[in-house]
C-alpha cells in the first residue's frame, strides 16, 4: 500500500506574516515619500530614501525566502523588520530636517 502522508516540509501559513508586513509597509512607505518633502532637505532626503529602500527590500526578502519551516523565523523577522524600520527612518529624518 503506498503511503499516502507528503514529506513535504513547507510550512503552513507561512504567507501571513509577509502579507501583513507589505500590507503596513507600503502604505507607509508612501505616505511618508509623498508626504510634500522637497530633495532640498540635503542629507536628510537621501537618508529617507536609502531607509525606505532598505524596507522594501526586507519586504521582499520576506517574501521570497523559501516556504519551509525552517525559513519562518526569518521570514517573520524580515516582515516585521519592515514595517518598523519604516518608522525608524521617519524619526531619522524628521530630527535631520531644521523645521522652521
Amino acid at each position: 500500500m503506498p503511503d499516502l502522508t507528503l514529506d513535504d516540509d513547507r510550512a503552513t501559513g507561512a504567507w501571513v506574516a509577509p502579507l501583513l508586513s507589505t500590507l503596513l509597509t507600503l502604505p507607509a512607505c508612501v505616505l511618508v515619500y509623498f508626504a510634500g518633502f522637497e530633495s532640498s532637505f540635503g542629507i536628510a532626503f537621501p537618508v529617507l530614501l536609502g531607509g525606505l529602500g532598505l524596507a522594501l527590500f526586507l519586504l521582499a526578502a520576506s517574501w521570497a525566502l523559501p516556504w519551509e519551516r525552517c525559513s519562518t523565523c526569518r521570514r517573520v523577522g524580515f516582515a516585521l523588520a519592515a514595517p518598523v524600520l519604516v518608522a525608524c527612518v521617519y524619526a531619522v529624518f524628521s530630527a535631520l530636517v531644521d523645521w522652521p
